[in-house]
């Protein structure tokens, strides 16, 4: 097993900073990418983070975790999260540990938003911590 997380993320994660910063807060997805990087380095990790807009590539991603033996894998599906069917099956697929991050609580939002599909497969769930979800998550990467 490597020391390496993969941070993958899903829809529209490409225009944080500028998609409703009152839901999602004002840092991009580099202030993130930034702050976990300092992080991991603390905790002896490396991070490859990424995004994409197609469901497809994250389950390929995911694949590749599990291929590449990476330490875990942190997945902010977005939504995805409430659709997925093929990303429940690759969390399930693999071995290697999923933690499912959101920026924000999907749990106090709009209806359609309150069931996970991911959570269903997933070692653990972040939420609603707006960026230091992903710091949180990372730092229970230690634990799993």
């Amino acid at each position: 097993m490597s020391n390496t997380v993969y941070v993958l993320n899903g829809p529209n994660l490409n225009l944080l900073g500028l998609r409703e910063p009152e839901i999602y807060g004002s840092d991009t997805l580099d202030d993130i990418a930034d702050m976990l990087e300092d992080r991991a380095r603390e905790l002896g990790l490396t991070i490859d983070m990424r995004q994409t807009n197609h469901e497809g590539m994250l389950v390929d991603w995911l694949h590749e975790a599990q291929a590449e033996g990476a330490r875990a894998v942190l997945l902010n599906p977005a939504a995805y999260t409430h659709t997925s069917i093929a990303l429940l099956d690759a969390v399930k697929a693999i071995r290697t540990p999923v933690i499912e991050v959101h920026l924000s609580d999907p749990a106090t939002r709009e209806p359609f938003r309150h069931h996970s599909y991911v959570g269903e497969a997933a070692a653990r769930t972040v939420k609603g911590l707006g960026a230091r979800s992903y710091l949180v998550a990372l730092d229970s990467v230690t634990e799993l």
